[in-house]
């Protein structure tokens, strides 16, 4: 049975706006200065002692399913990596029940879910992926600027395209429908989500994948040389700088 290509959904993203929903709480400044430290252990339990105090404060639960999110990035150990991803859709599905007009909710229930899927089997992944793409849907109607939401679009449609026509035909009758989409749409969000924030790595590094992904190398390598001048802002940057210098390498970018 075909497995869709959802390896592509590498989903972290950029320091967001730490105050973006919610009153502020006791612990956030303390956990919000760890996570920018890239310190995510610790930065959860430092949300968490919070969250003790204030039960169920979206501000707090968006925020450890981020960290989660990031924790997991970088998790080699499969059955830790799955429970901390699982502990990130909780903790956002809690958050959009306390506060469902919290777009870093949705944003973050989207990544979690785009790391799950990468967990299941062919008819769990179309599930969740249909549901990554409707919370996207609803973290930009409610801020069409969260360039995290874009930039996980960006990289759902890129898997898409990859799929091809045929085999998304296919695997419909037997799963269910499959989101339409493609390196159309993918290369439309990754666009938008750098204009909105032409400093995060991921954004450039996810538009060199989709142009050598479509064979457009003189414009991967661009993406690439810019995504490599970036910061290191979270923990996956690091292991994606080394991807991104092996591209340029690949691709023979300094002589395009």
């Amino acid at each position: 049975m075909m497995r869709l290509c959802f390896a592509s959904l590498l989903l972290l993203l950029s320091a967001m706006p730490l105050d973006a929903c919610g009153d502020g709480l006791p612990g956030l400044a303390s956990g919000d200065a760890l996570f920018l430290r890239m310190d995510y252990h610790a930065a959860v339990q430092d949300y968490e002692a919070a969250l003790s105090e204030a039960s169920p404060d979206p501000e707090l639960l968006w925020r450890i399913a981020r960290a989660c999110v990031c924790i997991g990035e970088v998790e080699e150990d499969a059955h830790k990596r799955l429970t901390v991803l699982r502990k990130a859709e909780a903790c956002a599905r809690r958050c959009i029940a306390s506060e469902s007009g919290c777009p870093e909710g949705h944003t973050w229930l989207a990544a979690a879910l785009g790391y799950l899927a990468l967990e299941g089997g062919i008819q769990e992944q179309v599930a969740l992926s249909r549901e990554l793409l409707a919370e996207t849907d609803r973290a930009l109607a409610l801020d069409p600027r969260n360039d995290a939401a874009l930039s996980i679009r960006g990289s759902f449609f890129r898997a898409l395209g990859n799929v091809g026509w045929f085999k998304k035909q296919l695997a419909s009758l037997f799963v269910g429908e499959i989101p339409d989409g493609g390196f159309a749409e993918a290369e439309k969000s990754l666009l938008e989500a750098i204009a909105i924030a032409p400093d995060i790595m991921r954004h450039q590094y996810e538009l060199g994948i989709l142009y050598t992904d479509m064979d457009r190398i003189p414009d991967a390598c661009r993406a690439f040389e810019r995504a490599s001048s970036l910061p290191v802002r979270v923990a996956i940057d690091r292991p994606r700088l080394a991807k991104i210098h092996a591209f340029l390498e690949e691709l023979h970018c300094g002589s395009k």
